[in-house]
């Protein structure tokens, strides 16, 4: 096997093969973060806020994917996802087989097991924030509506940022489960991770070099900017 450090390959050439992956990534981490603020929020909200003796459980639900393999996870959703699941039916109604091994199943498995990682950061915030702002908030007469978008989300807004953060993170870094449901099809479910272990497997190592270091220096930017925000966080609340 040749050394990985003896690369041959033209940087514009390389540049141009990894490319796709990333910008596959990207575009998932983009819709995925975005879908899991819609969906989180409001799930957040109320677990921060009902009294129902089962929002525990809701709350495990959510969680499970900390603990779960992702292999487990992936295995399920390609079940549900698959031609003889529901993923298969509504697949059908636009002339498709399966959700499974397209960009979709891509997206509907990174928002589950992304989830926690937005619900938690947010669901803290709101609990953090006490009920006195919505009470205030109430005497001045605005609707609950309107306390929760002038009052609770500004206030909760670390909590947000936080949970987009992790979020796009771990959409960007997923392995198990988009190896799962989406296999490696080049510009559709190929994303860096599955590249990164495909150019390893065929013995690429400069693409998998370039696309590995571009992986190290976004891990760091992603704490550094988790820690930054804790800091002002705790300055504000001084």
């Amino acid at each position: 096997m040749p050394s990985p450090l003896v690369c041959r390959t033209r940087v514009p050439d390389l540049l141009a093969t990894i490319w796709v992956p990333i910008a596959l990534t990207l575009r998932l981490a983009l819709v995925t973060t975005l879908l899991l603020l819609l969906l989180g929020t409001p799930l957040a909200w109320w677990l921060a806020r009902s009294r129902a003796w089962w929002k525990e459980a809701v709350a495990a639900v959510v969680a499970m994917p900390l603990v779960l393999p992702p292999t487990v996870l992936g295995f399920y959703l390609l079940v549900i996802l698959g031609p003889n699941g529901p993923g298969g039916a509504l697949a059908g109604l636009w002339g498709g087989r399966t959700l499974a091994f397209t960009f979709g199943g891509l997206v509907i498995g990174s928002v589950l097991y992304s989830m926690p990682f937005v619900v938690q950061p947010i669901r803290d915030a709101f609990t953090a924030m006490g009920t006195r702002p919505m009470e205030v908030a109430a005497t001045l007469r605005a609707s609950p509506w309107q306390a929760f978008w002038r009052v609770a989300l500004p206030l909760a807004r670390p909590g947000l940022l936080t949970g987009a953060v992790l979020g796009f993170a771990h959409t960007v870094g997923e392995f198990g489960v988009v190896l799962m449901i989406g296999g490696g099809i080049p510009g559709q479910t190929k994303v860096l991770s599955v590249a990164i272990y495909d150019y390893v497997e065929t013995d690429q190592w400069p693409q998998a070099h370039l696309l590995a270091a571009g992986m190290m220096i976004f891990a760091f930017v992603v704490i550094l900017a988790l820690r930054l925000i804790e800091a002002r966080t705790a300055r504000l609340q001084r």
